[in-house]
Parts: C-alpha cells; sequence; structure tokens
C-alpha cells in the first residue's frame, strides 16, 4: 500500500449501497476525476442512483457551480454492476449499507474472497465499531473507517476512524483521498460516537434537563443557544430536524458503548416523545408541532423594564469594558466614569442594589447566599457580547421583582433582548458550552483524536460556531474548571466530573492551542 499521490488520483473506486449515503459518495468520487462502480442488492437500485446523480450534475450546471463538459465527464465515469462480483477490480470499496453489524460483517467476508490483497475496504458507519465489524477478516488492517456527513456532496467533514488493527498506512492514504475530494478528513480512533457523535451528546443533553427541571421552554433555549450561543440550530429544532427516534437511539448507543456512563444519560422527556410517536418534522411533531396550521412556537421575552438610575460598572472587568463602551453610544456621552469598586467573587455591574455577575455554574440563589446578596442577577454565556442581540439573565429565589427589572432595564437600554432562565446550575449557553469542552477534552486525553481534529470535526460536521476546545482557550480553562466543579457539586453525580486534561492545563496554565 502506498500514499503516492498518483495512484490516489487513479484509484477504482466502488460504493456498495445506494441510498442517499452511497450516492452522495459516489457522486463526491466521480466528479473528482475517479472511476466510480456502484452496486446495491436491491434489483436496479444502482441504476436508478447513477440516473439522479447524472440528474444532480445536470442542476450544477444549471446554477453555474459546474461546467457542462466536466459533468457530462464524471457522469460517464459511473458506471452501475449487477453483481458483487464485478466490484473485483477496484482499488477502494466503501460499503454504505443499513446500519447492522451482521450486516456489515458478512458484506467486507464477501468482499475479501473478491477484491485484490492492495484493495482498501472502508465503511461508511456512523455508530459501529471498526474493530468489530473487521474482527472476523482475515485481514483487517486494510478496513477502515470513511465516516461522511448528509448530504454527502454539501458536507465537508469527513471521520477517518482507525479500528485497532487497522494500518497507520491505510488510514493515511484515505485521509490524502478524501483531502483530494475537496473534504476536511479527521481522524479518529474507533470508540463509541467517534468524533462528533459523541462530543455532541451534551448539546442535546443539557436543554433536555434543562427543559426537564422548568429553566425554560424549548423555544426559548432554542433562541438563546441560537442567538446568543451562535449555534447555527438549537438543540429542539435540531433534534425534531434529526429524528428525535434517530437522536435518542444514537446517546442510548452512545450511553451503552461506554457502559452506562452517566455522562451521556438518555432524556426521560426525550424516550417520552418517541414512546408517543412525536419523532419531529417526518411526523408532523415533536419538540414543536409542524404543518400549515402549527402554531408558532413562543420564545420567553422579558417586557420593557424602566432603566435604573445608578449605574456601577467595574472597570477591571472585560464585559464591563465591553458594557460601559455600548453605554457611551447609547447614552452620547464620552465622560462616563467606570468604577472600581470591590470585585468580591466576580460582580462586574451594579445597578443600584442589584448585584450582576457572569455564571460560574452555581445557582443564583447558592451564589446569593456564598456572598450574603439579596439581589444577585446573573448573565449566561455569549459567544459574543458585542454582537449578540439577545441574552439570558436569571436571577436567585432572594433577589426581589424590582431589582431583577433593574438588570433587566439596565440590557433593554443598551439594545438586548433579555429571555428570564428559572435558576438552573450554570443556565443555558455556559453549561452547554462547558460540557462539549469536556467532552472534547476526553476525547483527546483519551487519544480518540487531536486538539485540532475535535475542533475541525465539530465545526465541519455539526457548524458549531467556534471549536470546542477554540472556545475553551478563548473563554478560559479557570472559568471552564470552575463551571463544571459548580455544576458537580450542584448535581452531586458524576456527569459532571471535569476531564483531566483540564485539570492538567489549569495547574500548568496552559491552553489546548498554541
Amino acid at each position: 500500500m502506498t500514499t503516492d499521490n498518483e495512484l490516489i488520483t487513479n484509484l477504482k473506486v466502488a460504493v456498495v449501497g445506494c441510498g442517499a449515503m452511497g450516492a452522495g459518495i459516489a457522486q463526491v468520487a466521480a466528479q473528482a476525476g475517479h472511476q466510480v462502480q456502484l452496486y446495491d442488492a436491491r434489483p436496479g437500485a444502482a441504476q436508478s442512483a447513477v440516473d439522479t446523480i447524472r440528474a444532480n450534475y445536470a442542476k450544477l450546471v444549471a446554477k453555474r457551480k459546474m461546467e457542462s463538459v466536466l459533468a457530462e465527464e464524471a457522469g460517464q465515469r459511473l458506471v452501475a454492476l449487477s453483481e458483487l462480483d464485478q466490484v473485483s477490480g477496484a482499488g477502494l470499496v466503501i460499503e454504505a449499507i443499513v446500519e447492522n453489524l451482521p450486516a456489515k460483517s458478512d458484506l467486507f467476508s464477501r468482499l475479501e474472497a473478491i477484491v485484490s490483497e492492495q484493495c482498501i475496504l472502508a465503511s461508511n458507519t456512523s455508530s459501529i465499531s471498526i474493530t468489530s465489524i473487521g474482527a472476523g477478516l482475515r485481514n483487517p488492517q486494510r478496513l477502515v473507517g470513511m465516516h461522511f456527513f448528509n448530504p454527502v456532496p454539501l458536507m465537508a467533514l469527513v471521520e477517518v476512524i482507525s479500528g485497532l488493527a487497522t494500518d497507520r498506512i491505510v488510514a493515511e492514504c484515505v485521509y490524502m483521498l478524501c483531502q483530494s475530494w475537496g473534504k476536511k478528513p479527521v481522524h479518529t480512533r474507533s470508540t463509541p460516537g467517534f468524533i462528533v457523535n459523541r462530543v455532541a451528546r451534551p448539546y442535546y443533553a443539557e436543554s433536555l434537563r434543562i427543559a426537564t427541571e422548568r429553566g425554560a421552554s424549548p423555544a426559548t433555549l432554542d433562541a438563546v443557544l441560537r442567538e446568543s450561543g451562535r449555534f447555527r440550530m438549537g438543540p429542539f429544532e435540531l433534534m425534531d430536524l434529526i429524528g428525535n427516534d434517530v437522536n435518542f437511539a444514537v446517546t442510548s448507543s452512545v450511553f451503552s458503548g461506554f457502559f452506562n456512563d452517566p455522562r451521556f444519560t438518555p432524556s426521560l422527556m426525550q424516550q417520552e416523545l418517541v414512546s408517543a410517536g412525536y419523532l419531529g418534522r417526518k411526523s408532523g411533531r415533536g419538540f414543536y408541532q409542524y404543518g400549515d396550521h402549527a402554531a408558532k412556537p413562543l420564545v420567553q421575552i422579558e417586557p420593557p423594564c424602566d432603566a435604573p438610575r445608578e449605574i456601577e460598572l467595574h472597570a477591571d472587568h472585560r464585559l464591563a469594558n465591553l458594557l460601559a463602551s455600548k453605554l457611551q453610544t447609547a447614552t452620547g456621552r464620552q465622560d462616563l466614569q467606570r468604577i472600581y469598586f470591590q470585585n468580591e467573587d466576580g460582580v462586574f455591574l451594579k445597578c443600584g442594589q442589584t448585584f450582576v455577575y457572569v455564571t460560574d455554574g452555581r445557582s443564583a440563589t447558592q451564589r446569593s447566599a456564598d456572598n450574603s446578596v439579596p439581589n444577585t442577577v446573573l448573565i449566561d454565556l455569549a459567544l459574543n457580547y458585542d454582537t449578540t442581540h439577545h441574552i439570558a439573565l436569571t436571577k436567585s429565589d432572594q433577589c426581589s421583582d424590582s431589582a431583577f427589572q433593574d438588570a433587566v432595564g439596565f440590557f433593554q437600554f443598551l439594545g438586548y433582548t433579555v429571555s428570564r432562565l428559572g435558576d438552573v446550575p450554570g443556565m443555558a449557553v455556559m453549561r452547554t458550552v462547558a460540557m462539549l469542552i469536556n467532552e472534547a477534552s476526553d476525547c483527546v486525553n483519551q487519544g480518540v483524536c487531536s486538539v485540532a481534529d475535535v475542533d475541525i470535526a465539530m465545526c465541519a460536521g455539526v457548524n458549531y460556531p467556534i471549536g470546542p476546545l477554540a472556545w475553551a482557550d478563548q473563554i478560559g480553562l479557570t472559568t471552564i474548571r470552575a463551571v463544571l466543579m459548580n455544576l458537580g457539586l450542584a448535581y452531586g453525580e458524576d456527569r459532571y466530573r471535569v476531564s483531566p486534561l483540564i485539570h492538567r492545563k489549569f495547574v500548568s496554565r496552559g491552553k489546548f492551542h498554541g
């Protein structure tokens, strides 16, 4: 086996399984210049896929995204096969059949008897162990995972998955091949969920838990995570799009794969939806209702409040400095004074007798008790407080309604839309991001992938606004570690245990990048 560029370019590719994923893989491979064979056990499915791919090329030409000559040439490189034995001359066979271990193992055992010793075998599995698939092969060294994301022609990420026996040269060859196709490949070991399906679990799990604890409605949590966290979609609308049955099954699979680690515990709320048949968009109802007459989900927004007369912003706090700049713009005054008041426990803003802090994983009620400050208000994390227009606040049980309204009025005066969350530890964006960082850190610590690859995977695979470990460096590991430890204290659960790598980076004052 070799990683020679010429061999990669001239590689004949066979795709077994002509559903949406298999057809998408074949479309990309043919467009990249490869001769591509398609086979499916269903009569006529391979030829139907070829016809669909050629029609897709024609659409790209019509949209001026592909030259007509190149579309014609790519279409001619596609060949539908009637028998599996006809893949014998392929240098790479990519399996894209049903997600079932016995079916995949049986297929690769048959392929091993058909193809040459030099042929690379690849599985497009999204969740099944490459080690398990290859366990019955004579030469499991040549089996590798190629986990594409749907729709394949549009999604850049490919997880290149090495099982216990996978030859490093095989994984490198496939990695380079994916690069030549214009994809963003990442290396990962064959562990439950690989990178994306593992690291993404907290994005759903934390919001499901907050909603279960009546901290906010799904619509409000979606709005806060989308607009303040800058995620492409909120967790509930994303689960409805994926299908609650599919999302729940993936979570259950990862939970089982990690021997019931509480970090991946499935949600009873989501299980109830699945049991009721409320699967999301495809069933017309999930967390939301769909259809022509479905009511638009209501996001909880605080009504207008008067801006407080007395404002003090701490001069040494980054968020206070940003808010001071906004306040100068809003008032037209350039002579505003920032106060060097005693900055106990990270308070950055005083509105009269109201103290405002960025959440650190404690509930507002706990922080109020710890500081003996009744009128305590917390603000949730935002990716960028300067550009977001929507923030979340919460108040302690000890805080008066008028004190909370002072804080709301201040942020509204600066142009923010404010949503109030229930007093759940860590609020929404902060606890979600901290747990994403924690899981990404554990992946690196356990040798599943590199720091760079986990950030690439989460940005290219699920459109996160920034890689979780780059986000950790931006927020600061002191803050992330404190949030996780406080969540652990609040819930008393191993679910929020801090990754050993975060501890090490914190002690050494290091960063994930640089």
